[in-house]
Order: C-alpha cells, then sequence, then structure tokens
C-alpha cells in the first residue's frame, strides 16, 4: 500500500469512528453540563429558603415555626407575617419557574419534590393558607394553579 492509500485508510476510519465518538463525547458533555446548571441552581433555591428560615427565626415572635401560633399577633406583627409570607410565594414562584417542567426527568423531578414538600408544610398553616389569595396576584398561572391544588389537598386533610 501507497502511503496515499494508507492516509485515504486513515481518513475513512477517522469518519466512521472518530466522528460519532466525538459526538457522544459532545452530547455527554451538553447533558452533564446541563445536569451540573440544575443542580446549581437548586442550591441557590435552597440557598435562598434557608436565608428565608433566617429572617423567620430572627422573627420568631411571629410563631412561623409553631404549627398553630399560641399567642395573637397585633397590628405590627401581622404586617410582618404578611410580608414574610409575600417572600415565602415569591421564592415559591421562582422555584416553580425556574425548576419545574411538565415533562421532567429523574432528576428534576427529585429537586421539584423538595419544592412540593415546603408547599405542603406551609399550606398546612391555616394562616399562610388564608393569605395564599392575597398573595397570588399577579403571579404565574401555572403556579397559582399548583400552590392551590397543594393548599386545598392540605386543607382536605
Amino acid at each position: 500500500m501507497s502511503a496515499m492509500e494508507w492516509l485515504e485508510a486513515a481518513s475513512y476510519l477517522v469518519t466512521i469512528v472518530g466522528l460519532p465518538l466525538a459526538i457522544a463525547v459532545f452530547v455527554y458533555d451538553r447533558r452533564r453540563d446541563r445536569q451540573n446548571d440544575e443542580e446549581e441552581l437548586f442550591l441557590r433555591l435552597s440557598d435562598e429558603y434557608a436565608d428565608f428560615m433566617r429572617l423567620v427565626i430572627d422573627n420568631a415572635d411571629l410563631q412561623l415555626l409553631s404549627a398553630k401560633p399560641r399567642v395573637a399577633l397585633n397590628e405590627e406583627q401581622q404586617e410582618r407575617k404578611q410580608a414574610l409570607f409575600a417572600i415565602l410565594v415569591s421564592l415559591f414562584e421562582r422555584a416553580y419557574v425556574l425548576v419545574y417542567e411538565d415533562d421532567m426527568s429523574r432528576q428534576q423531578a427529585r429537586l421539584w419534590q423538595s419544592w412540593t414538600d415546603y408547599m405542603h408544610e406551609w399550606c398546612a398553616r391555616e394562616d399562610f393558607r388564608a393569605a395564599l389569595p392575597g398573595l397570588l396576584h399577579g403571579e404565574d398561572p401555572g403556579f397559582v394553579a399548583t400552590i392551590r391544588r397543594i393548599a386545598d389537598a392540605t386543607r382536605a386533610t
């Protein structure tokens, strides 16, 4: 075989093996990058929820960690509680918009499940459910439907 024939055979080999391999590596890297982006997004949202919980702790007089408040709140406390509920609904909506999809992968569904758990936990509070209608004006329609469904399911139990 001449050098030209070797080069031609090598080019065929690269085309047959190398090109599909390069495409597979590219697809794998894109999938891994997308998964890393989803996990980073989830971590940022989790950090925001942790910041919210710090606000709840800083405002312990509002009794937001108690299943049933023991003492009636004054007007200023009610206003702070309403503001915290507004922050929470905004955080839930952000999580919905950034994480939820109709056709989620297993990883996305796992990340979304954490947020539905938080929503169920807060919707179990009668005062949060009572505040929801006023907090949902102008929010994403899909999010509104989702949290209302959770609130209704929680109320029924």
